[in-house]
């Protein structure tokens, strides 16, 4: 074979063998470095202080509950001003919650659906420490969700609502879904949470982090998709403030929405968002996020 030289006759490596050279080893992602930093602190605390990251986990419901509660709140109290105006206040309001959930260090379900699916996928964890970090943030989202939410219940706001307002219509709305409409909607609820996440893994500074996350929330929140672990405490309160008289709210109903929707928040976060862009920052180009 004829080696290339220069016009100083000095041999120029084949082009092929050049290539080789720089896609000899997979390319780091600032991205996936922080991903995985994150999950390891996960794990660290899991497996060292169960209780404290029990903790983490019903922090995450506290502020999703504070962030629903104020969403129906002003949503009530638009509705009374201007019919049809309690869907933009509601989304705006429930945004919020994610801002808390970040900031304030808690542990979301959904949003660990994505790390440790991910850990698996890049050799970070295995299977069986997946499975319980995971059952645990959700087993603990489910708990701080259901008594954070009957004290706000017991708060000003929700006391002696009427029978046909925003939360209770909003509510049974939700419970009558079909499953095929709540495994969809469910899969793109998540994909725009953890896009939210993603967003704030990139971004430097807090002030454009807060806005990202609002104005990504609001999608999902306006749309009416679903989510499992906001339906947590969204299904509880509306219990709770009507005494169990939520238009077809039986047990039945509820387990039906949240099955649907904790597996199409699965698919939609863990694996459309987070393995999609584990496998393509898996490359030896410098295209990496």
């Amino acid at each position: 074979m004829d080696i290339p030289q220069t016009r100083d006759n000095t041999v120029k490596p084949p082009v092929a063998d050049t290539i080789h050279k720089q896609e000899s080893s997979v390319k780091k992602s600032p991205l996936f470095s922080k991903i995985d930093a994150a999950l390891m602190n996960k794990v660290a605390l899991f497996q060292t202080s169960y209780a404290r990251y029990a903790a983490r986990a019903m922090l995450a419901t506290l502020f999703l509950t504070l962030g629903t509660a104020a969403a129906f709140g002003t949503a009530l109290q638009a509705e009374k001003i201007l019919p049809g105006s309690g869907k933009f206040t509601f989304a705006f309001m429930f945004s919020w919650s994610l801002v808390m959930i970040i900031f304030m260090g808690a542990e979301l379900g959904t949003s660990d659906m994505m790390f440790v699916t991910v850990g698996v996928y890049r050799k970070k964890i295995n299977f069986s420490t997946a499975v319980k970090v995971l059952g645990t943030t959700l087993l603990f989202n489910l708990i701080g969700g259901i008594l954070f939410a009957y004290l706000i219940s017991l708060t000003g706001p929700f006391q002696d609502l009427p029978t046909n307002n925003y939360l209770f219509d909003g509510i049974a709305s939700k419970l009558s879904k079909p499953s095929l409409q709540i495994f969809v909607e469910a899969i793109f609820a998540n994909i725009i949470v953890n896009t939210a996440l993603f967003m704030n893994l990139r971004m430097k500074d807090d002030a454009g982090k807060v806005m990202a996350i609002i104005f990504i929330i609001f999608i999902f929140a306006f749309l009416g998709y679903e989510h499992v672990i906001a339906n947590f405490p969204a299904f509880s309160l509306a219990f709770f403030a009507s005494h169990g008289t939520i238009a077809g709210m039986t047990l039945g109903s509820v387990l039906h929405n949240l099955f649907f929707a904790l597996i199409g928040n699965y698919v939609g976060g863990a694996l459309i968002i987070g393995m999609t862009y584990a496998w393509m920052n898996k490359t030896k180009t410098d295209y990496v996020d």
